[in-house]
């Protein structure tokens, strides 16, 4: 029978992903996968399974959403099961709704296989908490696509004076926006942030700032995306609990071909 299978591949490594997101891969005779899945997921498709690149730059999209969208149904339609990879978790910034509603109007069987976010386990391996009882109660999840202001549906404001914690997807390029926005809102200049490149990845780097200095110390340090942006207090514990970056977990990983 038919059936689409809408799969969050977690945030990288590869061992994060579920145990029903695997099952689904293994099952897959189309195999349909973003640009940040990791490539070793692939390996436990079927030999004689399709498999469909589509994944997107921020200036550049292999398939436009239209097309994947159309694609997922062409295939369910002549009765395969097709399994969308996505990286992270297709509900969370992946366009998995609008998928999902593609696929109920015309009547495809579809399922939802959450995947982790990047915006929780990027900062886990950074060793940082998002939240934690002395320092945060409290913590969103954003979009940093917002360009100006006739654009942004962003609500600055309460993200600025209501919220501990505050991670932030795709943001790299619109720092100094992203910026002028929590401090014309009241975030302290002095609040640490972390920006964490390739999280979980062996190639994971982080650079930890404050929001006063941060769009100047991620262009000094050529920062560029993926890049999951935290701000918030809980940045503080980052060295005390910091534990895979240089670390003898990471170094043995790498040198086992693991990483």
């Amino acid at each position: 029978m038919s059936i689409v299978y809408l799969v969050g591949a977690g945030p990288g490594d590869p061992d994060l992903i579920t145990l029903k997101g695997l099952k689904c891969i293994q099952e897959a005779d189309v195999l349909l996968y973003d640009r940040l899945v990791n490539k070793e997921l692939l390996s436990h498709a079927k030999p004689n399974a399709e498999l469909i690149y589509c994944g997107k730059l921020p200036d550049y999209h292999t398939l436009q959403q239209e097309t994947i969208n159309e694609v997922l149904i062409k295939h369910a339609k002549k009765g395969q099961v097709v399994t969308r990879l996505k990286g992270g978790d297709p509900f969370v910034f992946g366009r998995g709704g609008e998928e999902a509603e593609a696929l109920a109007k015309y009547g495809i069987p579809f399922e939802i296989i959450p995947g982790i976010t990047s915006g929780i386990a990027a900062p886990a391996y950074a060793g940082i908490p998002v939240t934690h009882r002395d320092y945060s109660s409290s913590f969103a999840i954003v979009t940093g696509h917002c360009k100006n202001d006739e654009k942004d549906q962003i609500k600055w404001e309460s993200l600025a004076k209501g919220i501990d914690t505050i991670a932030i997807y795709m943001g790299v390029s619109n720092l100094p926006y992203i910026q002028e926005k929590l401090l014309y809102y009241g975030k302290s200049p002095h609040t640490p942030v972390a920006l964490i490149n390739w999280g979980t990845m062996q190639e994971q780097r982080t650079l930890v700032s404050t929001l006063e200095d941060v769009a100047r110390d991620a262009q000094h340090h050529k920062v560029e995306n993926p890049c999951m942006i935290l701000i918030g207090d809980v940045v503080k514990l980052r060295e005390k609990i910091k534990w895979f970056e240089g670390s003898e977990i990471n170094q043995a990983l790498l040198s086992n071909g693991v990483l």
